[in-house]
C-alpha cells in the first residue's frame, strides 16, 4: 500500500483522516476526540447532541412547550447546549493533536442559530465545520464570522458551482475542502439529483475529476477533496492516492467509526453491523427530508413500504373509473375507489388495516388502529427537527410554520427513531424496528478479518489499522 502522508488541512497537517459527522448523538464528542487524538479530523454531530449533568451522565431532552414553535425553541436550545458539550468533551480528549470539525444538516431544524449558538460557547475549540443536506449557502458567512474553516458536502460539480458562485467565493481562504459525498455509497442522507438514477451507481473517479477541474477554475488547486461513501481499506483506492489529475485527496469514513469502543451506539446496533449481508442497506426515499437515505433494511423500512403497497387514489365525488364508494373514518364520509382498488381494499380491511389515512397526494393509505395512533401522536408531537417536514408537515418559517401541505402518513418521525435506536437498553428485537442508518459497505464488517471472532477496536486501533493497511 501506499504511504500514507499528512495533508494540509485547516491550517495544520494532519492525516487525510476524517472522521465521518453522523446525528442525533452517534458522532460525539468522544469519538471524534479520539480521531482527533489519532492525527486525523474528527467529526461530532451538532445535530441534536446530548448534553449532560454535573456527575457526566447525559440529561434526557424533555418537550414542554404546548405547541410546535415552542418545542422547536426549546428543540434550538437544547442543539446549542449539546453542541457545547460535545465540542469540549472532544477538545479534551484530543489534547490538542489533529483537528475537530462540527457536523450540522442544512435542513435540520434551526441549523444557523444552533450552530451559531455552539461556536459562540465553544470559542476556540472547533476547528471547522462540515454540512450538507441542503445547499448551505450562508455555511462560509457563518465560518467566516467565527474564524473557523469550512467544508461544504456535494454530490457533484454542479452543486459546488452553485455554493462557490452564490456565496463561498467571498470566503474562499477559510474553504478548508469539498466534501464529495457518493450520492449511492453513502450512509445517511444522500444526495441523489432528479436526473440521477438510484438503482445505476456511477463510478465515483469522473465525477470527483470533474469537481477538481471545476476547482481549479477556481484557483482551489490545493483545497482537499474528501471522498466520502464506499471508502474501506486505502489500498482500494491507491489510484487516487498522489493522483496528479485529483490533486490532494482525503479519505472519509463514516460507517466503521459505528463499530468501535467509543461508539455509543447501543451493543444490539453493533451485533446487527457485524451480520449483515450484501443489499442490506437499502436506498430509500421515506424519510421526511424528502431526500433519497441509506438505511439497514430492517423491520422498520419494511413496515414503511408495506404501508405504500396498501395505497389507492381516490377522489371525493365519483369520477371516471371511481365510482365504487367507500365510507372511512369515524363518520364513514364517502369516497371513491375504482372497482378493483376496492377488491384490494376490502382484503386489507379483513386483514387488521381497518384505519384509512389521507396522503398529500390524493392516495388513502391503510394501516392497522395501533398504527394509525402512533402515526398521529408522532404526528401531533412534532417538534420542528427539521427545516421542513414532510410527516407532520412542519415548517420553521412563519407565520403559518406550515409547509402548505397535508402531513404525510407515508414518512415517520426522525427525532423519534434516530434517539431510541441508539440507546444502551435496545435489544436487537427492539431495533429491528427502528431506521438504523448505514453505508452501503457496512456487509464489509461480516467478512473482514480485522473483526473477526466479534472483535470491536478502539478507534486509535481503527486508524492505526487503516493507516498500516490490512
Amino acid at each position: 500500500m501506499k504511504a500514507v502522508n499528512a495533508i494540509q488541512m485547516g491550517g495544520v497537517d494532519v492525516l487525510p483522516l476524517i472522521e465521518g459527522g453522523k446525528g442525533i448523538g452517534v458522532s460525539t464528542g468522544v469519538s471524534s476526540g479520539h480521531w482527533a487524538s489519532a492525527g486525523g479530523a474528527g467529526t461530532f454531530s451538532a445535530v441534536n447532541a446530548d448534553f449532560y449533568d454535573e456527575n457526566g451522565n447525559p440529561l434526557d431532552q424533555t418537550y414542554y412547550g404546548r405547541t410546535r414553535r415552542d418545542r422547536h425553541e426549546e428543540l434550538v436550545q437544547f442543539g446549542i447546549q449539546g453542541g457545547i458539550a460535545q465540542a469540549q468533551r472532544a477538545h479534551d480528549i484530543s489534547g490538542g493533536q489533529g483537528r475537530l470539525h462540527a457536523n450540522i444538516l442544512w435542513e435540520m431544524g434551526g441549523a444557523e442559530r444552533v450552530i451559531t449558538g455552539v461556536l459562540e460557547g465553544a470559542k476556540g475549540l472547533i476547528h471547522g465545520l462540515t454540512c450538507g443536506a441542503g445547499m448551505p449557502y450562508r455555511l462560509s458567512d457563518i465560518a467566516a464570522r467565527f474564524g473557523v474553516h469550512y467544508y461544504p458536502i456535494v454530490s457533484s460539480s454542479r452543486a459546488f458551482s452553485a455554493l462557490w458562485k452564490r456565496a463561498y467565493s467571498k470566503a474562499a481562504s477559510l474553504l478548508g475542502g469539498v466534501v464529495y459525498e457518493d450520492p449511492w455509497l453513502a450512509g445517511g442522507h444522500n444526495g441523489l439529483s432528479n436526473g440521477e438514477d438510484p438503482t445505476k451507481p456511477e463510478d465515483p473517479f469522473p465525477r470527483v475529476l470533474a469537481l477538481r477541474k471545476l476547482m481549479r477554475t477556481f484557483g482551489l488547486d490545493q483545497t482537499p477533496i474528501i471522498m466520502a461513501g464506499g471508502v474501506w481499506w486505502l489500498e482500494e483506492w491507491e489510484d487516487w492516492i498522489d493522483n496528479p489529475d485529483l490533486g490532494p485527496i482525503a479519505f472519509q469514513f463514516g460507517t466503521r467509526p459505528l463499530l468501535t469502543r467509543e461508539s455509543p451506539i447501543s451493543d444490539a446496533w453493533k451485533q446487527r453491523l457485524l451480520s449483515l449481508k450484501e443489499g442490506d442497506v437499502f436506498l430509500n426515499k421515506f424519510s421526511p427530508t424528502g431526500f433519497y437515505s441509506s438505511a439497514v433494511n430492517n423491520g422498520f423500512i419494511t413496515e414503511l413500504r408495506e404501508r405504500g403497497e396498501r395505497q389507492v387514489a381516490y377522489s371525493t365525488e365519483p369520477v371516471g373509473e371511481h365510482v365504487a364508494m367507500l365510507g372511512i373514518g369515524p363518520r364513514k364520509r364517502p369516497v371513491y375507489l375504482t372497482p378493483n382498488d376496492l377488491f384490494n381494499v376490502e382484503g386489507w380491511i379483513a386483514a387488521g388495516f381497518t384505519e384509512a389515512l389521507r396522503t398529500p397526494d390524493s392516495t388513502l393509505i391503510f394501516v392497522t388502529p395501533e398504527r394509525a395512533a402512533r402515526i398521529t401522536e408522532d404526528q401531533v408531537s412534532c417538534m420542528g427537527c427539521l427545516s421542513q417536514c414532510r410527516f407532520s408537515n412542519w415548517s420553521q418559517h412563519g407565520p403559518d410554520y406550515d409547509n402548505g401541505k397535508k402531513a404525510d402518513p407515508r414518512s415517520f418521525c426522525i427525532q423519534k427513531t434516530l434517539q431510541s435506536v441508539r440507546r444502551e437498553d435496545q435489544t436487537p428485537e427492539a431495533i429491528e424496528h427502528q431506521l438504523m442508518f448505514s453505508g452501503h459497505n457496512a456487509y464489509r464488517f461480516a467478512s473482514d478479518p480485522f473483526y473477526s471472532n466479534g472483535f470491536i477496536p478502539t478507534v486509535k486501533q481503527l486508524v492505526e489499522r487503516i493507516v498500516s493497511g490490512r
